[in-house]
């Protein structure tokens, strides 16, 4: 009855409402019984008071179950022994039973029972009215033996109920866990793709600048607002991916494959002509697929523009019924480190991300070097044909 040092107030409310029914029920009732039963002792103030101590100790039932039984095996043993009718106050011992049968373990419960089923049987042999005899040992376990099944049955379906919530509980948190390290990953890679490639077209850009100041400082002037514009679009753009984070936070619209052409002007300006040939129907595409696109596309031109060494670069988008290809070439060189470029360098986290969006949505990318020289980025997105 007690849970963090407070009354459970409708568990005793529960309890003080069987044990007043019981009690009345019992008073009520147990005369009716007598008088089926000749031979048996006529009822009077003391069977009533054993009736009544048997029905108010179930008050105290959830508290102190062994305390509870041991009352009431002791009242009905003697209310029996005594030859008073059966009746109602078996009633009040079935229900000791059934409550420590319910809320101890097997054993305790077991050993608890068998006192009491023991103390029980002493109307069996000796009593003031009909004494049942050896007949009556099977009938006296039965007050015993069902509601303790029953009890035991019941312990387990709650103890099972139980364990299932509590794995669910711990499945759902699991499950909570794994989205959000999936979300902290993507915003991860999200960030990546936004800072590197404006960093790369601002350093570009820079280079420019300061080659242009000494001699042709007005030319040096177009460079310093390419660094602007580029820092603007690339602060603009990671205010919206971090903006995914903050609950509540005002979401604007994802990068796709029609944010291209601006891609290809912002590159312009830090050196990288970029030809853009978009073939098939184009369409609008999942969020998801969209995005992962685009960030290929945007991670293999900052690839150009960091270790090509060209000044321009290729990018194919083609649209088919049931994907969309991008691939992104160009001419250059590149600077090697051991014989490799580094943008195939499997430890670095550009192409790594970029395999890591195409393959959760169930494509394909190649990365590598072309045959005629320079590198190739392909990727293939399979999408759902449109109706």
């Amino acid at each position: 009855m007690r849970g963090s040092g407070r009354w459970r107030w409708p568990e005793v409310a529960a309890d003080a409402a069987l044990a007043l029914v019981l009690l009345g029920f019992g008073l009520l009732a147990t005369g009716l019984a007598g008088d089926n039963q000749p031979g048996s002792t006529p009822v009077d103030a003391a069977s009533r008071v054993l009736i009544a101590v048997a029905a108010l100790a179930l008050l105290f039932r959830r508290r102190a179950p062994i305390a509870t039984l041991a009352v009431v095996t002791v009242t009905t043993s003697t209310y029996l022994v005594f030859g008073y009718p059966y009746g109602p106050i078996l009633v009040a011992f079935l229900i000791a039973v059934y409550t420590v049968a319910v809320r101890l373990p097997v054993r305790p419960a077991a050993l608890a029972l068998g006192g009491a089923f023991v103390l029980l049987l002493a109307h069996v042999f000796w009593s003031e009215g009909p004494a049942p005899g050896w007949a009556g040992v099977l009938p006296a376990s039965a007050w015993v033996v069902v509601p303790f099944a029953v009890g035991v049955v019941v312990r387990v379906n709650r103890e099972t109920a139980a364990r299932s919530r509590a794995e669910a509980a711990r499945d759902r948190a699991e499950q909570a866990r794994r989205q959000a390290d999936e979300e902290r990953l993507r915003i991860a890679q999200e960030v990546h793709d936004v800072v590197g490639h404006g960093l790369a077209a601002i350093s570009m850009q820079a280079e420019i600048a300061l080659h242009l100041l000494p001699k042709r400082p007005e030319q040096a002037e177009t460079a310093l607002t390419a660094i602007s514009r580029t820092s603007r679009e690339a602060l603009d753009e990671l205010r919206v991916t971090l903006g995914a984070v903050r609950q509540g936070a005002e979401r604007g619209p994802v990068p796709g494959l029609a944010r291209l052409p601006a891609l290809r002007d912002r590159l312009a300006g830090a050196g990288l002509a970029v030809d853009l040939c978009v073939t098939g129907d184009a369409r609008d595409l999942p969020a998801a697929l969209d995005l992962t696109a685009y960030r290929v596309v945007q991670e293999a031109l900052t690839n150009v523009l960091r270790h090509a060494g060209v000044a321009n670069a290729e990018v194919r988008v083609d649209y088919r019924a049931d994907e969309v290809t991008v691939e992104v070439t160009d001419e250059g060189t590149g600077v090697r480190r051991g014989g490799m470029d580094p943008v195939d360098d499997e430890s670095g986290h550009g192409l790594a991300g970029m395999r890591e969006r195409v393959a959760a949505l169930g494509g394909r990318l190649a990365a590598g070097p072309r045959p005629g020289g320079g590198f190739r980025v392909y990727a293939r997105l399979p999408v759902g044909p449109t109706t």
